[in-house]
């Protein structure tokens, strides 16, 4: 994997992994967005280490990043390139002590994800993946390797992954609501997208209204890049320079085999409602 742009990606999430790692290491304190959404010191750190070095990196790509003030990325849809970042994916997980959490960073070429960067911090694993060169994945030592998405073609062998914090009517039915042989239920997007992109996971899918463009880019470019398909439930691409940085209509990633069969078991979903 000789990539200059993972590489210098993979070295700025893990400066970003080692501060995260030295508050979990820790008894830290827990403040609250909003209800149900917490923010802790790594969280903040975080962001502002990744923010710093992908300034003096590329200083003219603005980054979107969810601990950010807004006023501080205003104006990037305009910008042909820029960085979506969420400096600690799954918080939740993080405040829990799971152990299900990483360091998201995506690159937005144009309209569509160019490269992304996933890292646990944890076990020091990366996922990374650039549209049109593949998609590797990384261990802590450095030792690299491609992936690809899973070959599963039918829908009630495939083993998919849901949301462990938003407990909805998908995550209560699980497996039958999608018609599939297993659903297990997993913390952070990006943990998930990038078990999708190295076959561990045949599918993903995230509720509506729930996720946000920062979990969204650095998983499709690697998704993508590793031969899979990502959309919201109706089966339309995500519009990053949209109005709202909600994914108000939901994510499902999944292997190309498969995608069109659990968007027609999601319209099915939605119909009921």
């Amino acid at each position: 994997m000789t990539v200059p742009l993972v590489s210098e990606l993979l070295s700025v999430a893990r400066e970003a992994a080692t501060v995260i790692n030295d508050v979990y290491a820790q008894a830290f304190s827990v403040e609250y967005k909003r209800p149900g959404d917490p923010v802790t010191l790594a969280d903040t750190r975080a962001n502002e280490l990744i923010c710093a070095r992908l300034a003096a990196r590329y200083p003219h790509t603005p980054v979107v990043a969810e601990e950010s003030n807004p006023s501080r990325f205003a104006g990037y849809r305009s910008s042909r390139r820029v960085f979506f970042v969420d400096p600690l994916d799954g918080t939740r997980e993080f405040v829990g002590r799971k152990g299900q959490f990483v360091v998201m960073i995506g690159l937005l070429d144009g309209d569509r994800p160019y490269a992304g960067l996933i890292l646990a911090p944890t076990s020091g694993t990366a996922w990374a993946g650039v549209v049109g060169a593949g998609a590797w994945r990384i261990d802590r030592g450095g030792a690299s390797g491609p992936i690809r998405v899973s070959s599963e073609t039918e829908l009630s062998q495939a083993h998919v992954v849901l949301s462990r914090s938003h407990r909805g009517a998908l995550a209560r039915r699980g497996a039958d609501a999608l018609g599939v042989a297993g659903a297990e239920l997993v913390g952070s997007a990006g943990l998930k997208s990038a078990m999708v992109a190295d076959g561990s996971a045949d599918g993903y899918v995230a509720p509506q209204g729930k996720g946000m463009r920062w979990d969204a880019c650095a998983a499709e470019a690697l998704i993508t890049s590793a031969g899979g398909r990502f959309t919201n439930w109706r089966g339309a691409l995500i519009d990053y320079r949209g109005e709202s940085l909600v994914n108000e209509h939901g994510v499902l990633a999944s292997n190309a085999a498969l995608h069109d069969r659990l968007l027609e078991r999601l319209a099915e979903l939605l119909a009921r409602r």
